[in-house]
């Protein structure tokens, strides 16, 4: 039996996850994420068709790469998304498609993303305090968001993962309750270190999460777990299974060794890494005939470009792209 192909890069880490940005649009303004008054976004005629990610899925699908998650900004602001979720569901070799959304249209998508093949959500939530969620977001948006999430729940997606950006002075006190939250609804919870992407993320308040891991093992009696899923979080769940929490550590604890992913923003722009600036333009390639074969070429040629690790502690100023434009 021929063995499925596999794309490796140069220091043998297999790629098997690419998270595809359908807008760097959102109508949110977290304050870890977009700055306030940002006004660099990419004009929609720059951005991919919804045939170009198509194909372009495709491509990195023959050559092994089985996972892939819709991501933003905000995808649900991208019209049909839906639509879109479908086409690549059916595409051969998409095992598993995902989405992250801040689930504040998810309420009104929810079915329409279940049938078209998403599978799995991660939603953003880092506060269940009215006043402090509008703070971090620029936006009076608890009610919407929950609502979303009680959709997604009745409409049987699983797991929900909720990512919650520790702040230090921020949310950090809100943990506890967020993990009271997530137990009552069958949530999984992932505590998230601020990255320093942009002035935006140099400016979030970083919480070291390793206290708060051993202080959370020790409360909860957690003891190591695993989960579905290609992305870095390292869990740890209750002794009955019951709750899993995962945790993702850029700063304290980075996932490099093990990383298997890249991220195509909304036009084309294939980034190899979160913390460098190593990167490759598809679009050219897509708008001026190139085969299939070319496009396959081409990500191999890329996926060589992809750096050992990422610089976040040693050279904190040195990616200036903000998390929106780079996708998710």
């Amino acid at each position: 039996m021929a063995h499925a192909p596999t794309l490796q890069d140069r220091f043998g880490r297999t790629i098997q996850y690419l998270r595809v940005s359908v807008t760097d649009r959102c109508d949110l303004r977290c304050a870890y994420c977009i700055p306030e008054h940002f006004k660099g976004f990419e004009e929609p005629d720059h951005w991919l068709t919804a045939s170009e990610m198509e194909r372009l899925v495709g491509v990195f699908a023959r050559l092994g790469v089985s996972r892939f998650r819709l991501t933003g900004g905000e995808p649900l602001t991208r019209k049909d998304l839906p639509g879109l979720a479908g086409r690549l569901a059916a595409l051969p070799g998409v095992e598993d498609l995902s989405l992250s959304t801040n689930a504040t249209r998810l309420a009104v998508h929810a079915r329409a993303l279940k049938d078209a093949g998403v599978s799995r959500l991660n939603v953003s939530l880092d506060s269940l305090r009215p006043e402090r969620m509008a703070a971090i977001t620029g936006r009076d948006c608890l009610d919407d968001v929950l609502a979303g999430l009680m959709a997604a729940k009745d409409e049987g997606f699983a797991p929900i993962k909720l990512n919650m950006v520790a702040m230090a002075g921020v949310n950090d006190d809100e943990i506890d309750g967020m993990v009271a939250f997530c137990i009552e609804h069958g949530f999984v919870l992932r505590l998230i270190e601020t990255m320093p992407m942009g002035e935006t993320g140099r400016g979030a308040g970083f919480l070291d999460l390793q206290p708060v891991k051993a202080r959370l093992r020790d409360r909860f009696g957690l003891v190591d777990g695993v989960l579905p899923g290609g992305g870095p979080a390292r869990y740890m769940k209750s002794p009955d299974g019951g709750f899993s929490i995962g945790f993702i550590t850029p700063l304290s604890q980075h996932f490099c060794d093990t990383c298997n992913r890249v991220r195509l923003s909304v036009d084309g722009v294939l980034y190899l890494c979160l913390g460098q600036d190593e990167s490759f333009d598809f679009k050219p390639l897509l708008r001026g005939g190139a085969s299939d074969d070319d496009l396959a070429s081409a990500i191999r040629a890329a996926i060589e470009l992809k750096p050992q690790r990422h610089e976040f502690r040693e050279a904190p100023e040195k990616v200036v792209r903000i998390m929106a434009k780079t996708g998710g």
